[in-house]
């Protein structure tokens, strides 16, 4: 009874043993790392060759205040810039739509036209950074402004680098932030694919994102395999579309969460890269091994964060971001702690940056590659995930593929049955969140928070209207007919929209445009 009393899990539900022995990794074989299935890394040498990226996150207001904090980030050591956009910027909304109301610059930047994105990379070469944009449903345009931004900067799109999130499964799933059906959204991810291959070879065009389906309520199996699952769809797609495994392989990148449970999480991240290997080689038939080996971002897991006893989210954003360290990240952010409360402050920011620098230089974060291969307990959950994520990848192959997944709810199902559970758990204290349900202070010390300009809204807005008033007419309106005529086509969409952009059509009357002839994606609709 004793022991029954004593069982422990982690976060995810998967039980921990007292003590693991060799008996718990019978016939383990460890790859070196760069080899296949990846496990150990993509990469031979890893962080001795290169360190991660540290990529913070930033977004907000307007586009000149944001380019202030990405150029104070960049000055104090960030790597690479990743870009969070507004909820209307998000949606396909321009700022001075009435449904942006109340929304513009609130949880990113807005961005309307070319010459948003101008300010937001005012004095920031573009040749000599790697930049994350999350977004979705317009990704297309977003990249595309950003093309038309290098040129300004005398940079072909060859030389461009960086990722565009571009992952519009999770958002039917787990976030809600789509615009149009699945079908016409997909058929932009894979135009988005296409284009790149031929005009930004460098460019990873699809994050496929974990993240947000952890911050749902998911756990780190069901984070797992719906992501993979997503992956499968997307080449699917591609392959559907005439394009290549191993070329279009090679520019796919993932997007996961580093949660609270450190040992449970390193091991995630090494059964990704082993389970997608193993994908990518066995059902489409690719042989290049940058096609096969999984690459992604990792970020410290927002939903984690309390606004109780805030500066306790220090110690947590620490543990995670270990956490990717170990587990092998290609990049990383490190979320600020008081991000539960509001947007982050220049102060804890950069404390959130000087996080990973110390992980880098003071805690030998860099020093080795897989720094717990061949660890028992890491061994084994490495394998409980990867066989719990591929029992729900085969699941959702029976139910048609990741898509009629969603379509028929029982991707959500699921995310929303563990997200109960782990809510259930903490009301009733038997998980214990620190500051929260045990260890609370009865008087909370203040912070200072990041307080939004009020007029900032009010000035986007006009620059908005400003462009439309001082474009040529008529060239818009033919760049927008072109774009009508080509979303009622088969070819590709990203030329004619990047036409639009070019003659100054905002990124909310594309969306209409695309909206007129694609149609919206209304969930309550949905069979």
């Amino acid at each position: 009874m004793a022991l029954e009393e004593d069982r422990r899990e982690t976060d995810s539900g998967i039980e921990v043993k007292p003590v693991y022995t060799e008996e718990d990794v019978d016939g383990l074989a460890l790859e070196p790392p760069g080899e296949f299935p990846f496990t150990r890394g993509p990469y031979k040498d890893m962080y001795r060759g290169r360190p991660w990226t540290i990529r913070q996150y930033a977004g907000f207001a307007s586009a000149e205040e944001t380019n202030e904090r990405f150029r104070y980030l960049l000055e104090r050591g960030q790597t690479g810039l990743s870009v969070a956009f507004d909820l209307p910027t998000q949606l396909g909304y321009d700022s001075d739509d009435p449904r942006a109301a109340g929304e513009v610059g609130r949880a990113g930047v807005a961005i309307d036209s070319l010459a948003d994105m101008e300010l937001l990379f005012d004095r920031i070469p573009l040749g000599e950074v790697s930049t994350s944009m999350t977004i979705n449903a317009p990704a297309a345009l977003l990249l595309l402004l950003y093309e038309l931004v290098a040129e300004t900067q005398g940079i072909p799109g060859a030389e461009l680098r960086g990722t565009v999130q571009n992952d519009i499964l999770k958002e039917y799933a787990a976030r809600g932030n789509y615009i149009f059906p699945p079908k016409p959204s997909m058929r932009i991810t894979t135009d988005l694919f296409a284009y790149c291959h031929e005009q930004l070879p460098k460019w990873n065009t699809i994050s496929i994102s974990g993240y947000h389906i952890r911050e749902a309520g998911a756990t780190a199996a069901q984070e797992l395999a719906f992501t993979l699952a997503h992956g499968i769809a997307y080449c699917q797609a591609a392959i559907d579309a005439g394009l290549s495994p191993d070329e279009f392989g090679s520019r796919l990148s993932f997007f996961f969460n580093a949660h609270n449970h450190f040992f449970q999480e390193v091991a995630k991240f090494r059964a990704a890269r082993r389970l997608w290997a193993g994908i990518m080689c066995d059902r489409f038939g690719a042989t290049n091994p940058k096609a096969q080996a999984l690459r992604f971002h990792a970020q410290t897991g927002g939903s984690t964060l309390t606004a109780q006893q805030p500066e306790n989210n220090v110690v947590r954003v620490a543990v995670q971001a270990l956490s990717a360290v170990c587990g092998g990240a290609q990049s990383i952010h490190t979320n600020a702690f008081d991000e539960a409360l509001a947007l982050p402050t220049e102060n804890s920011v950069r404390i959130a940056l000087r996080t990973q620098q110390l992980l880098a230089h003071e805690a030998g974060g860099t020093d080795t590659a897989d720094p717990f291969g061949g660890a028992y307990f890491i061994e084994s959950l490495t394998a409980e995930l990867e066989e719990r994520a591929t029992e729900l990848i085969d699941r959702i192959d029976e139910l048609g593929g990741a898509v009629a997944a969603i379509e028929q709810g029982f991707t959500q199902h699921e995310i929303e049955e563990a997200a109960f559970d782990h809510e259930r758990k903490v009301a009733s204290g038997e998980r214990v969140i620190v500051g929260v349900n045990r260890y609370t202070e009865d008087d909370e010390e203040e912070i200072e928070l990041h307080e939004l300009d009020p007029d900032a809204e009010k000035r986007q807005v006009e620059r908005t209207q400003r462009v439309r008033a001082e474009r040529d007419a008529r060239a818009a309106e033919a760049a927008l007919a072109r774009v009508r005529d080509v979303a009622r086509g088969t070819e590709n969409l990203l030329p004619a929209m990047r036409e639009a952009l070019a003659a100054m059509c905002t990124v909310g009357e594309i969306c209409n445009a695309l909206r007129e002839e694609f149609g919206t994606y209304d969930a309550h609709l949905a069979p």
